[in-house]
């Protein structure tokens, strides 16, 4: 028996994470045409992780480009930057430190916490927990399974109604690592369920509408996340003519479909998949979306880091025909977001706010006719990237809750 216990624990340390000891993460600062062309050559010939922007193709002057670096080739990256004067400076000076001291350290609990980044399997035991807890104000229903057989499933908040009633859609956790994302996703559902009755404004939207959550969008890659690579983003489909697995969800959306700012490599963290909603996943939530488009009237998808709050469109520069609308709304959430603890926001099209990309979820539903689409791009600006501090969600919960509050009561006031 003892034996048998042994293998075990070895064939689980054999199946453990990947680990980043001594790696880095360097924000590159280029301010010239040959710095960008550095960046890509360095892409090209070495294995470069980027955190921001999310290729090497959507790297420009003046932005700030943050790479995750391999030890293996820490050297030769420090030469060609000293060499060719490009400013910049180390964010996380050793990534398997950054993931250790992400979670704090108090004891795990067994079960599920809002204020701790919750596997896979907490997060779905917490979701039938949830819908039992309260018929009145909330169901679950499963949209599809994943790729590798995940149930995704969907939360429906709202007071039971005869009647059909208008909706908010927001999903989290569409990229793997983005951790932050699902953490607010089960924040918003807690929030929602227990300050109804007391808080008039939530009150007063349950009751005239429903919102749909999709707590962990990306389940393959979330639960690959917490078991296997801390660093992975996208889904964990197989392709034949490839080793390589996955592809982008957030790329993979019929929206300029792989046009712009996406890869056709399989290999590549941007790739928009063999075609549109290739990825079950991306397509279990169109397909849904699609079903109930005539009661969906607001689209959000939650996402990290850089704290952001944007709109469409990603894939072309060309600006929404309700861009103004749209903006307005953002700052005002923004305002609303600030007003807590002060962190600061930017509103604007993804295009011309970060950069162009192609296939985005948002995009694709405010092309179907979903008017209020969002995307929110959680804290911070780089200091932690993916891997902010457990002792940061509950602030960042609390300040995005008045941001997606604002947009809902903007939403619930202009039914259209």
């Amino acid at each position: 028996m003892k034996v048998l216990l042994l293998l075990g624990l070895v064939a689980f340390a054999l199946a453990d994470n990947t680990r980043f000891e001594g790696e880095k993460v360097f924000r590159l600062k280029p301010v010239l045409d040959e710095h960008v062309t550095l960046i890509k050559d360095l892409a090209n010939s070495i294995e470069v992780d980027f955190w921001r922007p999310e290729n090497a193709e959507l790297v420009t002057i003046d932005i700030d480009v943050d790479i995750h670096v391999p030890a293996m080739y820490l050297d030769i990256v420090s030469t060609i930057l000293h060499q060719n004067d490009m400013e910049h400076e180390v964010l996380i000076e050793d990534l398997q430190s950054a993931i250790e001291g992400q979670i704090d350290n108090r004891p795990s609990p067994r079960t599920h916490s809002y204020t701790k980044y919750n596997s896979f399997d907490k997060v779905q035991s917490w979701i039938h927990s949830m819908a039992s807890s309260n018929a009145d104000l909330i169901s679950k229903q499963t949209i599809g399974n994943s790729y590798e057989g995940r149930p995704m499933t969907l939360l429906k908040l709202g007071k039971k109604s005869s009647s059909v009633k208008p909706a908010i859609f927001m999903d989290c956790g569409i990229h793997a690592r983005e951790w932050i994302s699902p953490a607010f996703c089960q924040w918003f559902v807690k929030e929602a369920l227990s300050t109804y009755g007391s808080d008039s404004q939530m009150t007063s939207l349950l009751n005239e509408m429903d919102v749909y959550v999709l707590p962990v969008l990306n389940v393959d890659g979330y639960d690959y996340t917490h078991k296997s690579n801390r660093m992975w983003r996208k889904t964990r489909s197989r392709k034949s003519g490839t080793s390589c697995i996955g592809a982008d969800p957030n790329r993979n959306f019929d929206a300029g479909w792989c046009t712009v700012g996406a890869s056709n490599n399989p290999c590549s963290d941007t790739y928009c998949g063999s075609r549109a909603e290739s990825e079950i996943e991306a397509k279990n939530v169109a397909d849904f979306i699609r079903r109930n488009k005539s009661v969906i009237k607001a689209y959000i998808t939650v996402h990290s880091y850089s704290q952001l709050l944007l709109f469409p469109y990603a894939y072309t520069f060309e600006l929404a025909a309700t861009h103004s609308e749209l903006m307005k709304v953002a700052e005002g959430a923004s305002a609303a977001l600030r007003s807590l603890y002060g962190t600061r926001y930017t509103s604007g099209p993804a295009a011309a706010t970060i950069y162009p990309a192609a296939g985005g979820s948002d995009d694709w539903a405010y092309d179907l006719g979903v008017k209020y689409s969002y995307t929110f791009e959680l804290r911070d600006t780089g200091r932690y990237g993916f891997l902010l501090p457990e002792s940061q969600i509950k602030p960042t919960c609390e300040e995005t809750m008045l941001a997606v509050k604002y947009i809902a009561a903007y939403v619930q006031k202009n039914l259209y």
